[in-house]
Protein backbone atom coordinates (compact mmCIF):
# COMPACT_ATOMS: atom_id res chain seq x y z
CA UNK A 1 0.00 0.00 0.00
CA UNK A 2 1.50 3.80 -0.74
CA UNK A 3 0.56 5.01 3.30
CA UNK A 4 2.69 3.67 5.36
CA UNK A 5 0.67 3.17 9.19
CA UNK A 6 2.96 5.76 10.84
CA UNK A 7 2.71 8.40 8.40
CA UNK A 8 -1.07 7.93 8.67
CA UNK A 9 -1.38 8.12 12.83
CA UNK A 10 1.88 8.45 14.55
CA UNK A 11 1.02 11.93 15.03
CA UNK A 12 -2.53 10.94 15.69
CA UNK A 13 -1.45 8.47 18.33
CA UNK A 14 0.72 11.27 20.07
CA UNK A 15 -1.86 13.60 20.07
CA UNK A 16 -4.58 11.74 21.70
CA UNK A 17 -1.97 10.19 23.83
CA UNK A 18 -0.70 13.99 25.20
CA UNK A 19 -4.40 15.30 25.27
CA UNK A 20 -6.31 12.98 26.86
CA UNK A 21 -8.73 15.04 29.34
CA UNK A 22 -7.99 14.61 32.87
CA UNK A 23 -10.28 14.73 35.51
CA UNK A 24 -10.67 17.44 37.77
CA UNK A 25 -8.50 17.68 40.39
CA UNK A 26 -9.28 17.06 44.28
CA UNK A 27 -7.49 17.22 47.31
CA UNK A 28 -6.13 14.10 47.31
CA UNK A 29 -4.69 14.90 44.05
CA UNK A 30 -2.78 17.34 45.06
CA UNK A 31 -1.95 16.41 48.64
CA UNK A 32 -3.04 17.32 52.14
CA UNK A 33 -2.30 18.67 55.09
CA UNK A 34 -0.33 22.31 55.48
CA UNK A 35 0.74 22.15 52.34
CA UNK A 36 -2.16 21.48 50.54
CA UNK A 37 -3.92 24.80 50.42
CA UNK A 38 -0.71 26.46 49.57
CA UNK A 39 -0.33 23.68 46.50
CA UNK A 40 -4.18 23.76 45.65
CA UNK A 41 -3.93 27.40 45.02
CA UNK A 42 -0.57 27.72 42.94
CA UNK A 43 -2.27 24.38 41.14
CA UNK A 44 -5.66 26.27 41.14
CA UNK A 45 -3.98 29.55 40.05
CA UNK A 46 -2.14 27.93 37.14
CA UNK A 47 -5.10 26.76 35.82
CA UNK A 48 -6.35 29.38 35.02
CA UNK A 49 -3.59 31.29 33.70
CA UNK A 50 -2.91 27.79 31.26
CA UNK A 51 -6.78 28.79 29.85
CA UNK A 52 -5.98 32.11 29.44
CA UNK A 53 -2.87 30.89 26.68
CA UNK A 54 -0.49 32.24 29.68
CA UNK A 55 1.69 28.82 29.45
CA UNK A 56 4.96 30.54 30.97
CA UNK A 57 3.05 31.99 34.05
CA UNK A 58 1.17 28.88 34.23
CA UNK A 59 4.36 26.48 34.27
CA UNK A 60 5.41 28.73 37.18
CA UNK A 61 2.38 27.86 38.97
CA UNK A 62 2.16 24.67 38.58
CA UNK A 63 6.01 24.45 39.49
CA UNK A 64 5.10 25.86 43.11
CA UNK A 65 2.25 23.44 43.47
CA UNK A 66 4.79 20.15 43.05
CA UNK A 67 7.41 21.81 45.05
CA UNK A 68 5.00 22.08 48.00
CA UNK A 69 3.70 18.58 47.29
CA UNK A 70 6.37 16.62 45.58
CA UNK A 71 4.84 13.48 45.60
CA UNK A 72 1.96 14.48 43.57
CA UNK A 73 1.79 12.32 40.46
CA UNK A 74 -1.16 14.09 39.28
CA UNK A 75 0.43 17.73 39.74
CA UNK A 76 3.61 16.12 37.83
CA UNK A 77 1.28 14.83 35.18
CA UNK A 78 -0.65 17.90 34.36
CA UNK A 79 3.28 20.39 34.42
CA UNK A 80 4.71 17.44 32.49
CA UNK A 81 1.61 17.95 29.54
CA UNK A 82 1.93 22.11 29.84
CA UNK A 83 5.44 21.15 28.86
CA UNK A 84 4.49 19.39 26.19
CA UNK A 85 1.79 21.93 25.17
CA UNK A 86 4.93 24.76 25.32
CA UNK A 87 7.16 22.05 23.45
CA UNK A 88 9.75 21.76 26.18
CA UNK A 89 9.69 17.89 25.75
CA UNK A 90 12.75 17.60 27.84
CA UNK A 91 11.48 19.36 30.43
CA UNK A 92 8.56 17.42 30.31
CA UNK A 93 10.69 13.91 30.37
CA UNK A 94 12.48 14.71 33.59
CA UNK A 95 9.61 15.96 35.57
CA UNK A 96 8.26 12.32 35.12
CA UNK A 97 11.18 10.85 35.70
CA UNK A 98 11.14 12.83 39.37
CA UNK A 99 7.59 12.09 40.02
CA UNK A 100 8.69 7.85 39.64
CA UNK A 101 11.08 8.29 42.19
CA UNK A 102 8.28 9.16 44.58
CA UNK A 103 5.89 7.24 42.55
CA UNK A 104 7.59 4.17 40.87
CA UNK A 105 4.31 2.04 39.73
CA UNK A 106 3.11 5.29 38.33
CA UNK A 107 1.11 3.92 35.03
CA UNK A 108 -0.07 7.27 33.27
CA UNK A 109 3.42 8.56 33.84
CA UNK A 110 5.06 5.75 31.88
CA UNK A 111 1.83 6.72 29.52
CA UNK A 112 2.97 9.68 29.14
CA UNK A 113 6.74 9.02 29.12
CA UNK A 114 5.88 6.96 25.87
CA UNK A 115 3.65 9.69 24.43
CA UNK A 116 6.64 12.36 24.34
CA UNK A 117 9.80 9.64 23.70
CA UNK A 118 6.97 8.87 20.14
CA UNK A 119 6.76 12.16 19.19
CA UNK A 120 10.64 12.38 19.33
CA UNK A 121 10.85 9.34 17.32
CA UNK A 122 13.00 8.47 20.09
CA UNK A 123 11.64 4.56 19.61
CA UNK A 124 13.63 2.20 22.08
CA UNK A 125 12.81 4.37 24.63
CA UNK A 126 8.82 4.92 23.56
CA UNK A 127 9.14 0.94 24.03
CA UNK A 128 10.16 0.78 27.06
CA UNK A 129 7.90 3.18 28.67
CA UNK A 130 5.16 1.44 26.96
CA UNK A 131 5.98 -1.94 27.71
CA UNK A 132 5.93 -0.78 31.86
CA UNK A 133 2.54 0.34 31.04
CA UNK A 134 1.62 -3.39 29.58
CA UNK A 135 3.23 -4.80 32.58
CA UNK A 136 1.92 -2.68 35.01
CA UNK A 137 -1.61 -2.90 33.42
CA UNK A 138 -2.32 -5.61 31.03
CA UNK A 139 -5.85 -3.87 30.02
CA UNK A 140 -4.54 -0.29 28.96
CA UNK A 141 -5.56 -1.80 25.09
CA UNK A 142 -4.47 1.71 23.67
CA UNK A 143 -1.06 1.26 24.39
CA UNK A 144 -0.93 -2.12 22.16
CA UNK A 145 -1.79 -0.18 19.89
CA UNK A 146 0.81 2.70 20.45
CA UNK A 147 3.41 0.09 20.48
CA UNK A 148 2.11 -1.55 17.10
CA UNK A 149 2.86 1.92 15.37
CA UNK A 150 6.30 1.75 16.51
CA UNK A 151 7.11 -1.27 15.58
CA UNK A 152 5.54 -0.57 11.94
CA UNK A 153 7.36 2.58 11.82
CA UNK A 154 10.65 0.97 12.47
CA UNK A 155 9.43 -2.01 10.38
CA UNK A 156 9.34 -4.65 12.98
CA UNK A 157 6.50 -5.97 11.93
CA UNK A 158 6.39 -9.28 12.83
CA UNK A 159 6.92 -7.77 16.64
CA UNK A 160 3.98 -5.66 15.28
CA UNK A 161 1.83 -8.63 14.70
CA UNK A 162 2.40 -10.17 17.10
CA UNK A 163 1.83 -7.36 20.17
CA UNK A 164 -1.81 -6.44 18.02
CA UNK A 165 -2.74 -10.55 18.21
CA UNK A 166 -1.97 -10.26 21.92
CA UNK A 167 -4.27 -7.25 22.55
CA UNK A 168 -7.22 -9.12 20.25
CA UNK A 169 -6.76 -12.16 22.94
CA UNK A 170 -7.65 -9.72 25.39
CA UNK A 171 -10.33 -7.70 23.85
CA UNK A 172 -11.44 -9.48 20.42
CA UNK A 173 -13.97 -7.12 19.30
CA UNK A 174 -10.99 -3.71 19.29
CA UNK A 175 -11.64 -2.13 15.87
CA UNK A 176 -8.60 -0.56 15.64
CA UNK A 177 -6.48 -3.56 16.20
CA UNK A 178 -8.32 -5.41 13.58
CA UNK A 179 -7.94 -1.68 11.36
CA UNK A 180 -3.59 -1.58 12.27
CA UNK A 181 -3.45 -5.19 11.30
CA UNK A 182 -4.78 -4.68 7.91
CA UNK A 183 -2.58 -1.58 7.57
CA UNK A 184 0.11 -3.53 8.60
CA UNK A 185 -0.16 -6.71 6.58
CA UNK A 186 -0.11 -3.79 3.91
CA UNK A 187 2.66 -2.66 4.45
CA UNK A 188 3.96 -5.99 3.90
CA UNK A 189 3.00 -6.58 1.11
CA UNK A 190 0.62 -9.34 2.18
CA UNK A 191 -2.54 -8.18 0.07
CA UNK A 192 -5.11 -10.66 0.81
CA UNK A 193 -4.22 -10.41 4.80
CA UNK A 194 -4.54 -7.23 4.92
CA UNK A 195 -7.80 -6.91 2.88
CA UNK A 196 -9.05 -10.02 5.15
CA UNK A 197 -8.64 -7.40 8.36
CA UNK A 198 -9.79 -4.39 6.87
CA UNK A 199 -13.16 -6.61 6.57
CA UNK A 200 -12.93 -7.60 9.98
CA UNK A 201 -12.68 -4.03 11.42
CA UNK A 202 -15.41 -3.20 8.93
CA UNK A 203 -17.86 -5.80 10.11
CA UNK A 204 -17.37 -4.57 13.76
CA UNK A 205 -17.73 -1.16 12.99
CA UNK A 206 -20.01 -0.89 9.64
CA UNK A 207 -19.35 2.44 7.40
CA UNK A 208 -15.55 2.54 8.94
CA UNK A 209 -14.55 5.13 6.93
CA UNK A 210 -10.59 5.24 7.24
CA UNK A 211 -11.29 0.87 6.74
CA UNK A 212 -13.64 1.67 3.72
CA UNK A 213 -10.80 3.62 1.88
CA UNK A 214 -8.12 1.35 3.06
CA UNK A 215 -10.02 -1.80 1.59
CA UNK A 216 -10.50 0.00 -2.07
CA UNK A 217 -6.80 1.13 -2.30
CA UNK A 218 -6.08 -2.83 -1.55
CA UNK A 219 -8.73 -3.89 -3.91
CA UNK A 220 -7.17 -1.83 -6.48
CA UNK A 221 -3.85 -3.00 -6.28
CA UNK A 222 -5.16 -6.54 -6.04
CA UNK A 223 -6.83 -5.71 -9.46
CA UNK A 224 -10.28 -6.42 -8.43
CA UNK A 225 -11.78 -3.10 -9.41
CA UNK A 226 -15.23 -3.68 -9.39
CA UNK A 227 -14.93 -4.74 -5.57
CA UNK A 228 -12.84 -1.18 -5.38
CA UNK A 229 -15.75 0.83 -7.23
CA UNK A 230 -18.57 -0.91 -5.11
CA UNK A 231 -16.28 0.86 -2.00
CA UNK A 232 -15.85 3.95 -3.59
CA UNK A 233 -19.71 4.48 -4.64
CA UNK A 234 -20.47 3.77 -1.00
CA UNK A 235 -17.86 6.01 0.27
CA UNK A 236 -19.59 9.22 -1.89
CA UNK A 237 -22.98 7.91 -0.51
CA UNK A 238 -22.03 8.41 2.72
CA UNK A 239 -19.44 11.37 2.26
CA UNK A 240 -20.79 13.02 -0.69
CA UNK A 241 -18.81 16.55 0.82
CA UNK A 242 -15.39 13.77 0.25
CA UNK A 243 -14.20 14.94 -3.47
CA UNK A 244 -11.18 12.27 -2.94
CA UNK A 245 -13.17 9.52 -3.64
CA UNK A 246 -15.13 10.64 -6.51
CA UNK A 247 -11.35 11.53 -7.97
CA UNK A 248 -10.44 8.17 -6.99
CA UNK A 249 -13.01 6.15 -8.53
CA UNK A 250 -12.51 8.87 -12.04
CA UNK A 251 -8.93 7.17 -12.03
CA UNK A 252 -9.18 3.56 -11.21
CA UNK A 253 -12.10 4.33 -14.00
CA UNK A 254 -9.22 6.12 -16.29
CA UNK A 255 -6.44 3.16 -15.63
CA UNK A 256 -9.56 1.03 -17.25
CA UNK A 257 -10.18 2.82 -20.42
CA UNK A 258 -13.71 4.01 -18.90
CA UNK A 259 -12.62 7.07 -19.89
CA UNK A 260 -16.86 8.65 -20.53
CA UNK A 261 -17.34 7.25 -17.37
CA UNK A 262 -14.66 9.21 -15.48
CA UNK A 263 -15.18 12.55 -17.49
CA UNK A 264 -18.73 12.18 -16.11
CA UNK A 265 -17.63 11.82 -12.73
CA UNK A 266 -14.97 14.99 -13.06
CA UNK A 267 -17.46 16.97 -14.19
CA UNK A 268 -19.65 16.26 -10.82
CA UNK A 269 -17.05 17.25 -8.89
CA UNK A 270 -15.92 20.28 -10.87
CA UNK A 271 -19.70 21.70 -10.18
CA UNK A 272 -19.73 21.28 -6.80
CA UNK A 273 -16.58 22.62 -6.37
CA UNK A 274 -15.06 24.60 -9.60
CA UNK A 275 -11.37 25.83 -8.53
CA UNK A 276 -10.80 21.94 -7.74
CA UNK A 277 -7.29 21.37 -9.62
CA UNK A 278 -6.93 17.73 -9.33
CA UNK A 279 -10.16 16.88 -11.08
CA UNK A 280 -9.44 19.94 -13.58
CA UNK A 281 -6.45 18.44 -14.39
CA UNK A 282 -7.22 14.48 -14.47
CA UNK A 283 -10.22 15.54 -16.57
CA UNK A 284 -7.86 17.22 -19.18
CA UNK A 285 -5.92 13.99 -19.21
CA UNK A 286 -8.89 12.02 -19.94
CA UNK A 287 -9.91 14.31 -22.80
CA UNK A 288 -6.61 13.71 -24.65
CA UNK A 289 -7.16 10.01 -24.22
CA UNK A 290 -10.51 10.28 -25.84
CA UNK A 291 -8.78 12.38 -28.59
CA UNK A 292 -10.65 15.47 -27.46
CA UNK A 293 -7.41 17.87 -27.22
CA UNK A 294 -9.67 21.25 -27.79
CA UNK A 295 -11.21 20.46 -25.03
CA UNK A 296 -8.28 19.69 -23.37
CA UNK A 297 -6.89 22.96 -24.03
CA UNK A 298 -10.13 24.56 -22.18
CA UNK A 299 -9.83 23.30 -19.31
CA UNK A 300 -6.17 23.36 -19.17
CA UNK A 301 -6.69 27.19 -19.41
CA UNK A 302 -8.90 27.47 -17.09
CA UNK A 303 -7.07 26.05 -14.50
CA UNK A 304 -4.22 28.28 -15.55
CA UNK A 305 -6.56 31.04 -15.15
CA UNK A 306 -6.76 30.02 -11.26
CA UNK A 307 -3.14 29.43 -10.82
CA UNK A 308 -0.96 30.50 -13.82
CA UNK A 309 2.01 29.10 -12.13
CA UNK A 310 1.05 25.71 -12.45
CA UNK A 311 3.85 24.18 -14.49
CA UNK A 312 1.90 20.97 -14.16
CA UNK A 313 -0.58 22.34 -16.03
CA UNK A 314 1.52 24.25 -18.62
CA UNK A 315 3.32 20.44 -19.12
CA UNK A 316 0.17 19.21 -20.16
CA UNK A 317 -0.99 22.22 -22.55
CA UNK A 318 2.00 21.99 -24.25
CA UNK A 319 1.20 17.96 -25.07
CA UNK A 320 -2.76 18.91 -25.95
CA UNK A 321 -1.02 21.23 -28.54
CA UNK A 322 0.99 18.77 -29.79
CA UNK A 323 -1.45 16.96 -30.41
CA UNK A 324 -3.49 19.65 -32.12
CA UNK A 325 -0.61 20.30 -34.34
CA UNK A 326 -0.25 23.16 -33.35
CA UNK A 327 3.81 23.30 -32.67
CA UNK A 328 4.44 27.16 -31.59
CA UNK A 329 2.23 26.94 -28.84
CA UNK A 330 3.27 23.82 -27.90
CA UNK A 331 7.00 25.28 -27.99
CA UNK A 332 4.96 28.17 -26.10
CA UNK A 333 4.07 26.33 -22.89
CA UNK A 334 7.18 24.42 -22.30
CA UNK A 335 9.44 27.35 -22.49
CA UNK A 336 7.59 28.68 -19.56
CA UNK A 337 8.27 26.02 -17.19
CA UNK A 338 10.45 27.13 -14.82
CA UNK A 339 13.90 25.44 -14.12
CA UNK A 340 12.71 24.37 -10.62
CA UNK A 341 10.29 22.52 -11.60
CA UNK A 342 10.69 18.82 -11.55
CA UNK A 343 8.95 18.81 -15.21
CA UNK A 344 11.52 21.45 -15.98
CA UNK A 345 13.60 18.27 -17.75
CA UNK A 346 10.51 16.92 -19.82
CA UNK A 347 9.60 20.12 -20.94
CA UNK A 348 12.69 20.74 -22.91
CA UNK A 349 12.62 17.07 -24.07
CA UNK A 350 9.68 17.44 -25.79
CA UNK A 351 10.30 20.83 -27.44
CA UNK A 352 13.92 19.08 -28.59
CA UNK A 353 11.44 17.09 -29.97
CA UNK A 354 9.46 18.95 -31.34
CA UNK A 355 12.53 21.16 -33.39
CA UNK A 356 14.16 18.41 -34.48
CA UNK A 357 11.26 17.44 -36.24
CA UNK A 358 11.41 20.84 -37.69
CA UNK A 359 14.76 20.38 -38.91
CA UNK A 360 15.87 22.24 -36.54
CA UNK A 361 18.47 20.40 -35.10
CA UNK A 362 21.12 23.41 -34.05
CA UNK A 363 18.73 25.18 -32.34
CA UNK A 364 17.67 22.12 -30.75
CA UNK A 365 21.23 20.82 -30.00
CA UNK A 366 21.84 24.60 -28.40
CA UNK A 367 19.01 24.63 -26.46
CA UNK A 368 19.55 20.80 -24.81
CA UNK A 369 23.13 21.64 -24.17
CA UNK A 370 21.63 24.94 -22.14
CA UNK A 371 18.84 22.75 -20.21
CA UNK A 372 21.87 20.12 -19.21
CA UNK A 373 23.64 22.68 -17.66
CA UNK A 374 20.52 23.77 -15.94
CA UNK A 375 19.83 19.80 -14.67
CA UNK A 376 22.43 18.13 -14.76
CA UNK A 377 22.32 14.52 -14.00
CA UNK A 378 18.38 14.59 -16.38
CA UNK A 379 18.46 10.91 -18.40
CA UNK A 380 16.02 12.35 -20.43
CA UNK A 381 18.18 15.01 -21.78
CA UNK A 382 21.40 13.42 -22.14
CA UNK A 383 19.09 11.29 -24.78
CA UNK A 384 17.90 13.89 -26.41
CA UNK A 385 21.10 15.57 -26.53
CA UNK A 386 22.29 12.19 -28.08
CA UNK A 387 19.22 11.68 -30.74
CA UNK A 388 20.30 15.24 -32.09
CA UNK A 389 23.91 14.48 -33.01
CA UNK A 390 23.22 11.43 -34.11
CA UNK A 391 20.23 13.18 -36.53
CA UNK A 392 23.29 15.28 -37.71
CA UNK A 393 25.62 12.53 -38.25
CA UNK A 394 28.09 13.30 -35.14
CA UNK A 395 28.23 9.86 -34.08
CA UNK A 396 30.87 10.50 -31.82
CA UNK A 397 29.68 13.10 -29.96
CA UNK A 398 26.59 10.86 -29.64
CA UNK A 399 28.26 7.86 -28.00
CA UNK A 400 30.21 10.85 -25.82
CA UNK A 401 27.23 12.46 -24.46
CA UNK A 402 25.43 8.83 -23.84
CA UNK A 403 28.62 7.78 -21.80
CA UNK A 404 28.39 11.06 -19.68
CA UNK A 405 24.77 10.19 -18.66
CA UNK A 406 25.62 6.41 -18.41
CA UNK A 407 28.20 8.02 -15.42
CA UNK A 408 25.66 10.25 -13.79
CA UNK A 409 22.94 7.37 -14.14
CA UNK A 410 24.74 3.87 -14.51
CA UNK A 411 21.65 1.79 -13.83
CA UNK A 412 19.76 4.17 -16.23
CA UNK A 413 18.37 1.88 -19.27
CA UNK A 414 17.16 3.75 -21.54
CA UNK A 415 20.63 5.55 -21.91
CA UNK A 416 22.62 1.95 -21.98
CA UNK A 417 20.01 0.84 -24.81
CA UNK A 418 20.68 4.04 -26.88
CA UNK A 419 24.18 3.27 -26.29
CA UNK A 420 23.53 -0.42 -28.05
CA UNK A 421 21.41 1.09 -30.71
CA UNK A 422 24.34 3.38 -31.61
CA UNK A 423 26.97 0.97 -31.42
CA UNK A 424 25.50 -0.88 -33.68
CA UNK A 425 24.92 1.65 -36.28
CA UNK A 426 28.50 2.14 -35.94
CA UNK A 427 28.41 -1.20 -36.99
CA UNK A 428 30.42 -2.33 -33.54
CA UNK A 429 27.27 -5.13 -32.90
CA UNK A 430 29.51 -6.82 -30.70
CA UNK A 431 29.50 -3.58 -28.17
CA UNK A 432 26.21 -3.26 -28.77
CA UNK A 433 25.56 -6.63 -27.45
CA UNK A 434 27.18 -5.70 -24.58
CA UNK A 435 25.28 -2.86 -23.53
CA UNK A 436 22.42 -5.02 -23.95
CA UNK A 437 23.52 -7.84 -21.38
CA UNK A 438 24.23 -5.17 -18.93
CA UNK A 439 20.69 -3.97 -19.02
CA UNK A 440 19.57 -7.78 -18.67
CA UNK A 441 22.01 -7.85 -15.48
CA UNK A 442 19.49 -5.67 -13.58
CA UNK A 443 15.96 -6.35 -15.64
CA UNK A 444 15.95 -10.18 -17.17
CA UNK A 445 12.94 -9.53 -18.48
CA UNK A 446 14.08 -6.38 -20.78
CA UNK A 447 12.29 -7.22 -23.78
CA UNK A 448 14.01 -5.01 -25.91
CA UNK A 449 17.54 -5.78 -24.73
CA UNK A 450 16.20 -9.59 -25.47
CA UNK A 451 14.83 -8.60 -28.86
CA UNK A 452 18.20 -6.89 -29.65
CA UNK A 453 20.99 -9.52 -28.55
CA UNK A 454 18.58 -11.93 -30.34
CA UNK A 455 18.15 -10.25 -33.72
CA UNK A 456 21.83 -8.92 -33.77
CA UNK A 457 22.95 -12.92 -33.36
CA UNK A 458 20.55 -14.04 -36.01
CA UNK A 459 21.24 -11.27 -38.20
CA UNK A 460 25.01 -12.58 -38.44
CA UNK A 461 23.61 -16.54 -38.66
CA UNK A 462 25.30 -17.27 -35.52
CA UNK A 463 23.54 -18.93 -32.15
CA UNK A 464 20.41 -19.72 -33.83
CA UNK A 465 19.05 -21.73 -30.70
CA UNK A 466 20.08 -18.82 -28.04
CA UNK A 467 18.23 -16.42 -30.71
CA UNK A 468 15.23 -18.18 -30.80
CA UNK A 469 14.76 -18.76 -27.42
CA UNK A 470 15.87 -14.93 -26.83
CA UNK A 471 13.33 -13.48 -29.39
CA UNK A 472 9.81 -15.79 -28.04
CA UNK A 473 11.05 -14.49 -24.39
CA UNK A 474 11.03 -11.20 -25.53
CA UNK A 475 7.58 -11.34 -27.20
CA UNK A 476 6.36 -13.05 -24.76
CA UNK A 477 6.68 -10.75 -22.77
CA UNK A 478 5.57 -7.88 -25.33
CA UNK A 479 3.19 -9.78 -27.05
CA UNK A 480 2.06 -8.49 -30.60
CA UNK A 481 5.25 -6.31 -31.32
CA UNK A 482 6.08 -5.88 -34.94
CA UNK A 483 9.63 -5.12 -34.48
CA UNK A 484 10.00 -8.39 -32.35
CA UNK A 485 7.44 -10.34 -34.35
CA UNK A 486 9.82 -9.48 -37.05
CA UNK A 487 13.11 -11.06 -35.40
CA UNK A 488 11.59 -14.33 -34.83
CA UNK A 489 10.82 -14.66 -38.78
CA UNK A 490 13.96 -13.20 -38.77
CA UNK A 491 15.19 -15.96 -37.06
CA UNK A 492 13.50 -18.72 -38.48
CA UNK A 493 14.74 -17.66 -41.72
CA UNK A 494 18.09 -17.75 -40.71
CA UNK A 495 17.63 -21.36 -39.62
CA UNK A 496 15.92 -22.41 -43.50
CA UNK A 497 12.43 -22.83 -41.57
CA UNK A 498 10.75 -20.51 -44.49
CA UNK A 499 6.77 -21.41 -44.06
CA UNK A 500 7.42 -20.50 -40.35
CA UNK A 501 9.83 -17.21 -41.01
CA UNK A 502 6.78 -15.99 -43.98
CA UNK A 503 4.19 -16.61 -41.22
CA UNK A 504 5.54 -14.09 -38.57
CA UNK A 505 7.20 -12.19 -41.50
CA UNK A 506 3.94 -11.21 -42.68
CA UNK A 507 2.28 -10.84 -39.37
CA UNK A 508 5.14 -8.18 -38.56
CA UNK A 509 4.18 -6.68 -41.51
CA UNK A 510 0.47 -6.00 -40.95
CA UNK A 511 1.35 -4.84 -37.91
CA UNK A 512 4.26 -2.61 -39.30
CA UNK A 513 2.86 -1.70 -43.07
CA UNK A 514 5.36 1.51 -43.37
CA UNK A 515 8.80 -0.33 -42.21
CA UNK A 516 11.17 -1.17 -44.84
CA UNK A 517 13.31 -3.39 -43.55
CA UNK A 518 10.61 -5.84 -42.45
CA UNK A 519 8.76 -5.78 -45.99
CA UNK A 520 12.39 -6.26 -47.29
CA UNK A 521 12.64 -9.09 -44.72
CA UNK A 522 9.75 -10.93 -46.35
CA UNK A 523 10.33 -10.11 -49.62
CA UNK A 524 13.86 -12.68 -48.56
CA UNK A 525 11.44 -15.07 -47.12
CA UNK A 526 9.48 -15.46 -50.56
CA UNK A 527 12.12 -15.55 -52.77
CA UNK A 528 13.79 -17.94 -50.76
CA UNK A 529 10.20 -19.67 -50.63
CA UNK A 530 10.05 -19.46 -54.85
CA UNK A 531 7.95 -16.98 -54.54
CA UNK A 532 9.83 -14.19 -57.01
CA UNK A 533 6.59 -12.27 -58.25
CA UNK A 534 5.95 -11.68 -54.19
CA UNK A 535 9.40 -11.49 -53.12
CA UNK A 536 9.56 -8.17 -55.87
CA UNK A 537 6.32 -6.97 -54.36
CA UNK A 538 7.90 -6.42 -51.13
CA UNK A 539 10.84 -5.14 -52.19
CA UNK A 540 9.26 -2.60 -54.38
CA UNK A 541 7.25 -1.88 -51.55
CA UNK A 542 10.70 -1.51 -49.34
CA UNK A 543 11.99 0.97 -52.06
CA UNK A 544 8.93 2.98 -52.33
CA UNK A 545 8.94 3.74 -48.59
CA UNK A 546 12.84 3.93 -48.08
CA UNK A 547 14.51 4.93 -51.75
CA UNK A 548 18.28 4.87 -49.89
CA UNK A 549 18.00 1.39 -48.47
CA UNK A 550 20.99 -0.70 -49.09
CA UNK A 551 20.84 -3.50 -51.64
CA UNK A 552 17.46 -3.49 -52.43
CA UNK A 553 17.35 -2.12 -56.01
CA UNK A 554 20.30 -5.09 -56.78
CA UNK A 555 17.78 -7.56 -55.40
CA UNK A 556 15.16 -6.59 -57.58
CA UNK A 557 17.86 -6.32 -60.49
CA UNK A 558 18.90 -9.77 -59.84
CA UNK A 559 15.47 -10.99 -59.57
CA UNK A 560 13.57 -9.56 -62.71
CA UNK A 561 16.85 -10.90 -64.55
CA UNK A 562 16.16 -14.36 -63.58
CA UNK A 563 12.83 -14.56 -63.58
CA UNK A 564 12.45 -12.40 -66.69
CA UNK A 565 9.55 -10.35 -64.61
CA UNK A 566 9.24 -7.22 -65.75
CA UNK A 567 10.65 -4.67 -63.29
Amino acid sequence: MKEKICNAVVLAVVLVALTVPVAPATAQDIGTGDSSGNSSYHYSLGTSLMLDGKYAEAAREYEKALSLDPKSAFLASELATLYVKMGKLDRALSVCEQSLVHNPDQVETYGLMGSIYLFKKDYEQAIGAYKRVIALDPKSYDTYLYLSVIYAETKRYEEAVAILKTLLAQDPKSVMAHYYLGKIYGEMKLYKEASAWMEKAIALKPGFESALSDLALLCEIQNESGKAREIYRQLIEEHPQRRGYRLRLAKLDIREKKYSEAIGILEDVLKLDGRNREARLTLALALMETKNPERAIEELNALLAIAPNDPEARYFLGGAYEEKKMMAEALREYERIPVTSPLYGSAQVRAGYILKSQGKTGEATEKAKKALGEKKGDAALYGLLASLYEADGKLAEAETILKEGLAAAPKNADLRYRLGMLYDRMGRSDDGIREMEEILKDDPDSPEALNFIGYSWADRGIKLDEAEAMIKKALSLKPGDGFITDSLGWVYYRKNRIDEAIKYLKEAAAILPEDAAIADHLGDAYANAGKPKDALEQYRKALKLKPDMKGLKEKIDELTARTGTKK
